[in-house]
């Protein structure tokens, strides 16, 4: 007998073996617990999100390149389509709110790339049109955002990607 009062196990050492391998066992939940959990997976909501501010900082990278943001980008092709847009409307279809987007045509109109102009059927409306100066501009803002779109498709390996934006962005 031990001074534990238990007999020497098969080992040589005393007390009970269910006893020594119990100790191995509370250490690992010991350090299990000492560890970090786990991060859980990503939501789909955060994987747009983030996929789609770095999309946005590549392409503000490039647009930078002709003084140009991305929502300025964004204005100049809603304004592409010469109907001439109210600014409720832009607002809607940019998803700007509508006193961001006045500073925003006020900014283009200012540089010559867009004007605005009385509605010829309610005078009270005022429109903004893309203007030579816009079209040009815009021209060669398309070309450096498809150049990224590119790249971006290439280092992706993605063929079709819009066709799942699109189903998300119709929710």
């Amino acid at each position: 007998m031990t001074a534990a009062g238990a007999a020497p196990g098969v080992d040589g050492r005393p007390g009970d073996p269910a006893a020594r391998t119990a100790a191995p066992a509370a250490e690992q939940t010991v350090a299990a617990a000492a560890r970090p959990p786990a991060a859980p997976e990503p939501l789909l909501v955060e994987l747009v999100t983030l996929a789609h501010r770095r999309l946005s900082g590549g392409l503000a990278a490039a647009l930078a390149e002709e003084d140009c943001t991305v929502d300025q980008w964004r204005l100049l092709r809603v304004l592409a389509d010469d109907r001439g847009h109210a600014m409720g409307e832009l607002a809607q279809a940019l998803l700007i709110p509508q006193a961001s987007l006045s500073r925003l045509v006020d900014s283009l109109a200012d540089s010559g790339w867009v004007y605005r102009r009385q509605d010829d059927q309610d005078r009270r409306r005022i429109t903004a049109h893309l203007s030579r100066q816009g079209r040009t501009r815009l021209t060669r803002l398309d070309a450096l955002a498809a150049a990224h779109d590119a790249a971006v498709r290439r280092a992706c390996g993605l063929t079709d990607p819009a066709h799942v934006l699109r189903r998300l962005a119709a929710l």
